[in-house]
């Protein structure tokens, strides 16, 4: 099971490194931004002009040196997860960041729910108005190799004309929704789910796409800043598992009852997400 803190504990011992992480404005009148870099890497905004409901498909494309990592949604007991804002003067709003397949990595008593390798993260925004759209976007992540450093970069955007074709930017957007977990299909998907009654179990069914022996990675999100991996008793036949994930240290007075969690299964080179909801 993982907590993630308000303020990481890894974090700490490079927080004095957050002033010289916090960089200028990178703007560039094209469809993608400059590159702001710091120690363990970059980041740049790419986007598309907005569509004619004001609909802009866009992503945070973020590029750890090697031997780095960059975090998930729910990153573990050690790191933050990606914050972008936008602001107000843009007139754009950000409906959703959407999150690639990550890794696990264990090192010592520390988990970790990241990314080592280059990651696109989806973007849904919306633009307010009609005519050209300068984004102001400030994006924060955690970026850690022996220690974490704090990197906040703003980046800035202007979109062109829908009518210009931006081939490069659509392949850029094309492979990142191509990394996205799948919905829930007929051969892979959460079947039952049930909360033991002392909430410290949640019983999972689940069908898979093979039917290798392994057990496959499973990472439930619960409550903001929660995530649970530790597997209990799984038990594979074929193509059907059966396991509960241990909980524990819910907020105190925690009402789980009308609640939707998210889980994530990964199963070999396929993966898939989905919602969890609580009666």
């Amino acid at each position: 099971m993982m907590i993630i803190s308000s303020v990481p504990g890894r974090l700490l011992i490079a927080i004095v490194s957050a002033v010289a992480a916090l960089v200028p404005f990178y703007s560039a009148h094209a469809e993608m931004s400059a590159w702001a870099e710091n120690e363990g890497g970059r980041m740049r905004l790419v986007a598309l002009a907005p569509d004619a409901g004001g609909k802009i498909r866009a992503a945070l494309q973020i590029e750890p040196k090697p031997g780095w990592i960059t975090y998930w949604k729910e990153p573990g007991n050690s790191g933050i997860p990606p914050q972008i804002t936008i602001t107000a003067e843009s007139g754009v709003t950000l409906d959703a960041i959407a999150y690639p397949v990550p890794k696990h990595f264990f090192n010592g008593a520390i988990e970790d729910i990241a990314y080592d390798a280059p990651v696109t993260l989806p973007l849904s925004l919306t633009a307010a108005g009609k005519g050209p759209v300068t984004i102001d976007a400030a994006a924060f992540i955690g970026i850690c190799k022996d220690i974490c450093i704090p990197f906040q970069a703003n980046l800035q955007l202007k979109l062109g004309p829908a009518i210009q074709s931006h081939p490069q930017e659509e392949a850029i957007l094309q492979a990142a929704d191509a990394r996205l977990p799948k919905p829930p299909s007929q051969d892979f998907d959460v079947t039952a789910h049930a909360m033991s009654p002392d909430r410290k179990t949640l019983s999972l069914d689940l069908v898979l796409p093979g039917e290798g022996k392994a057990a496959p990675d499973i990472i439930v999100t619960g409550p903001s800043g929660y995530a649970f991996t530790k597997q209990i008793g799984g038990k594979r036949d074929g193509a059907t598992f059966k396991v509960d994930i241990a909980i524990s240290k819910l907020p105190k007075d925690y009402d789980i009852s009308g609640k939707h969690w998210s889980v994530l299964v990964i199963d070999g080179e396929r993966a898939m997400e989905t919602t969890l909801a609580f009666q």
